[in-house]
């Protein structure tokens, strides 16, 4: 068994109640074997020889009642390997807790703060305090939980990293019917498996997934009726419409603006009813076909 050596953060925020892990590594898809979450429940990060067990089993006790640090006592006590574990965890609630064997190859340790956990091994000195500084000041701005975590990894990466290097990174962030369609919790689930600069890209995807499934802000609605003729034109150009550009917005054009959002996946941001659509939808597909 390899030691995954990585820099991990998990976290909850109470305003939306999601809870995350994001993960970086010199490790082949390091997300699929140490990020774990689920709404109502919490989040765990297992790593160096990581127990994977540790994730499921972690999140059923932590559901259950248990706080990160109970959990984290109870599954390390019944492992024999426990030295050669590290694992962080955020519960329910938002209590988090970390811990760090005494065989991790060095540098290992972690910071736990209020509802955020941070830890790594194999690290360059100052890893973990530079995620947990940059975390602190992130979820005091702008942004969301997913944008904090990936500048808590950028950050933790600028002040050295996994000292072999980089291969891997991930974010996993979960709240109540949080996902696609809106009967999951899965609201963001997102990896880079192999690439030379795996937090870069890792960003570049968190922005993508704002872009596609981010919440529609009311501000930013116009009415239908006032874009039709740009979106006629437009539609024209496309292949979805054949009609006149009359500038009404009827059933004809309705359909055939559906059918384009859909073919760019940003249905979750207008489903093809009402009078109104999200200004971002039409800028995006403007600047695109337009």
């Amino acid at each position: 068994m390899q030691p995954i050596a990585t820099f991990s953060i998990v976290a909850y925020d109470p305003r939306k109640r999601e809870w995350g892990v994001a993960v970086q590594s010199k490790f082949l898809a390091c997300a699929a074997v140490v990020c774990w979450a689920r709404a109502d429940a919490g989040a765990v990060a297992t790593q160096s020889f990581a127990n994977v067990a540790y994730g499921m089993d972690g999140l059923n006790l932590m559901e259950q009642g248990s706080s990160a640090a109970e959990t984290i006592a109870t599954l390390t006590d019944a492992d024999d390997q426990r030295a050669q574990r590290q694992v962080g965890m955020v519960d329910k609630y938002g209590r988090a807790a970390s811990f760090t064997g005494d065989g991790c190859y060095e540098w290992a340790g972690h910071i736990v703060g209020e509802g955020f956990a941070c830890q790594g091994n194999i690290l360059v000195p100052g890893t973990v305090e530079a995620m947990a500084a940059a975390f602190e000041e992130a979820r005091h701005g702008v942004g969301e939980l997913a944008d904090w975590l990936v500048g808590a990894l950028a950050a933790g990466q600028a002040a050295g990293g996994d000292s072999r290097g980089r291969q891997a990174a991930g974010v996993l962030v979960v709240r109540h019917n949080g996902g696609y369609g809106g009967n999951n919790d899965r609201y963001l689930d997102l990896r880079v498996d192999d690439d030379p600069e795996p937090i870069e890209k890792l960003a570049k995807l968190v922005t993508m997934h704002h872009l596609l499934f981010g919440e529609v802000d009311p501000a930013n609605l116009i009415p239908l009726s006032g874009a039709a003729g740009d979106l006629q034109a437009l539609l024209r150009r496309t292949g979805h419409y054949s009609g006149a550009a009359t500038g009404i917005f009827d059933e004809t054009t309705r359909a055939a603006l559906r059918a384009l959002v859909g073919s760019e996946n940003l249905e979750e941001r207008w489903d093809g009813t009402g009078d109104v659509i999200d200004r971002v939808v039409v800028d995006y597909i403007i600047d695109r076909f337009g």
